[in-house]
């Protein structure tokens, strides 16, 4: 049995190896360029909602359900091809992490505008960029993780 010392140990030559993976780098670029297209989706259909006189919690939700589609299409085929699974697998591990961080940024999005005073849109760009080191790190560990041999 490892001592806690030795595992601690391991665990930070292990975050340290996955700092210096110039792979890892480049999926977050890939994740965060296909969570630039999503964030366009999510505020767009969330602005047009709100135009339509919608609650603008129900707005982030329905614009999340979008935008959250073409995340999970995009970073399937593109950001980690490589690590392609069961498509009803990964889409459902997608959703659940995807629905933590709706969770997540429907806290903030709330605290922003009924405690920090800011207009809904730039409330709800601000939720977003919060949440999405959350979003990365789900998916990365859990939804697209890597198969082990």
């Amino acid at each position: 049995m490892e001592r806690p010392a030795a595992t601690f140990a391991l665990s930070r030559r292990r975050a340290w190896a996955s700092l210096r993976s110039v792979r890892n780098w480049q999926e977050l670029g890939k994740f965060c360029a296909v969570g630039a297209l999503g964030y366009l989706i999510n505020l767009a259909v969330y602005d047009a909602l709100l135009h339509e006189q919608l609650h603008y919690l129900l707005a982030a939700t329905c614009s999340f359900l979008v935008a959250v589609t073409s995340n999970y299409t995009w970073n399937r085929i593109w950001t980690f091809r490589e690590h392609r699974g069961h498509v009803g697998v990964q889409g459902m591990r997608f959703f659940v992490v995807s629905l933590v961080a709706l969770g997540a940024n429907l806290a903030v999005l709330h605290v922003l505008i009924a405690y920090g005073g800011l207009d809904k849109l730039p409330a709800q760009a601000a939720a977003i960029v919060v949440v999405t080191p959350l979003n990365f790190v789900g998916n990365k560990l859990w939804s697209f993780r890597r198969a082990k041999a």
